[in-house]
């Protein structure tokens, strides 16, 4: 893997560093865990990495003794590319990898990737879920909460990876190889990491850049930008569809999903028999069709998984009925495109709770869905002052501030009224106010249960 004695710095003490360390300790290396944090704790971080980690834990400013120590570099996710550090140990030409570039290099199974602005999560769990109806050993890794370094090292020759991948993880691969790849959408996020959608772009397609003509890249027929970018592509692209009939490739007519090849049409499933509900669940769901078909499962196991799946945790995830008033968790929704997709998937009168992280989006087309659907919008954290002006100014102003999740989730209690719906869809990232979006979600959850009359059943 790596030559005897080199000397690794793996960049960042988070989940993603942790698990590179763990599969770096299997190796004649010399390891050295970085972060900035010079408070970090580093016995409990040696506890959490464990094993036979013997190499040294190290906080605060990154030293020019360090800087030339290192021979080779493993970036965790969360740490951009352009930092001055980064970028001086790049102009030394010394080999950086990210998480996944340094798992795949260990991978010995096929891997499924998946990619885009909105939707990764839900396709990344009901592509695993369709896999494991046929495939014996299926890994479901990466962005989706599982680092992909810690679940490699059980591949094997007939296992099957199915792997959620961000940008920040694209940016650094070299060999990293699906079998199957899809880009589900390409909207404006993380602008203040990659700054241009062409840099974002780019970081996006790296997906398929080692595909080859006999392997599969799954597009979003709808999206302008996968167009385009798939005039560039080598391998076999399998299109979707949520507006129209396409002469090849998954399609909905009416509510069914179908599939057309060579001229001949395969009924997939009827979307009512699905548990997701929205136009954007039906792309998602396409998408794993294609995943399915590309791999070659029959249609009754790729069936199977439709009708058995429900929704990921914090995506548009029902949470409870309060005097006939159904909540919903939508923390996930971090930008205004997946915001706009949960409001469009709403069939009542809507209390939406938004705001958070500024992340540098603008939110006029979020706030033109409202329509006659949002009744209030409820706003907290730091971009409340932005939606706010932006709503005013398009005529909404059924606005409510408040300063927590308590707050919010008592005025939603007070003033919703049987037959409407509570939505938790920030259209902004959670720091600031919380540790990530599944804190804000779980958060939300904790106390919508805990309302008088809450139900919890499934709906």
């Amino acid at each position: 893997m790596l030559k005897q004695g080199t000397h690794v710095l793996v960049i960042g003490a988070g989940k993603s560093g942790i698990a590179a360390c763990r599969l770096l300790s299997q190796e004649p290396v010399d390891i050295i865990l970085y972060d900035s944090n010079k408070d970090i704790d580093k016995e409990a971080l040696r506890e959490r990495i464990g094993g036979d980690f013997k190499g040294e834990i190290v906080g605060g400013e990154m030293t020019a003794e360090l800087k030339a120590w290192t021979e080779h570099l493993i970036v965790s996710p969360a740490v951009p590319m352009d930092i001055p550090d980064v970028v001086e140990l790049a102009a030394k030409n010394i080999p950086i990898w990210g998480e996944v570039e340094l798992a795949y290099r260990y991978e010995k199974g096929r891997v499924i990737a998946i990619t885009g602005t909105n939707g990764k999560t839900t396709t990344t769990a009901l592509t695993g879920q369709m896999m494991k109806t046929y495939f014996e050993k299926v890994f479901v890794v990466g962005n989706i909460g599982i680092p992909y370094t810690e679940e490699v090292v059980n591949s094997s020759e007939d296992s099957i990876s199915v792997a959620e991948m961000s940008s920040f993880q694209l940016e650094t691969i070299e060999e990293f190889h699906p079998v199957v790849s899809m880009v589900l959408n390409i909207t404006p996020d993380h602008l203040n990491r990659h700054h241009t959608m062409e840099a974002y772009t780019a970081a996006k397609f790296n997906i398929a850049m080692n595909q080859t003509p006999d392997e599969t890249c799954v597009l979003n027929y709808e999206d302008d930008r996968l167009r385009e970018e798939a005039k560039k592509l080598q391998t076999r692209v399998i299109w979707f569809s949520s507006r129209r009939e396409l002469e090849e490739g998954l399609f909905v007519r009416g509510e069914h999903i179908i599939f057309r090849e060579n001229g001949v049409e395969t009924d997939i499933i009827d979307v009512n028999e699905m548990n997701i509900i929205g136009r954007h669940n039906h792309e998602n769901a396409m998408a794993a069709i294609a995943a399915g078909l590309a791999m070659k499962l029959p249609l009754d196991c790729i069936q199977k998984a439709l009708r058995e799946f429900v929704a990921v945790e914090h995506r548009i995830e029902y949470t409870a009925t309060v005097n006939g008033v159904k909540y919903y968790n939508d923390s996930k929704g971090t930008n205004p495109d997946a915001s706009i997709q949960a409001v469009r998937a709403m069939q009542t009168p809507t209390l939406l709770i938004g705001g958070g992280y500024d992340k540098g989006s603008e939110y006029d087309e979020w706030i033109d869905t409202f329509g006659d659907k949002v009744r209030w919008l409820i706003l907290m954290g730091q971009t409340a002052d932005k939606i706010e002006a932006c709503a005013r100014s398009k005529g909404f102003t059924a606005i409510k501030r408040v300063e927590s999740m308590e707050e919010a989730v008592a005025f939603c209690y007070e003033n919703a009224a049987s037959g409407e719906s509570v939505l938790l869809s920030p259209c902004c990232a959670s720091w600031g106010m919380f540790k990530n979006y599944e804190e804000r979600g779980r958060i939300f959850k904790e106390l919508v249960r805990a309302l008088p009359g809450a139900v919890s059943s499934i709906k």
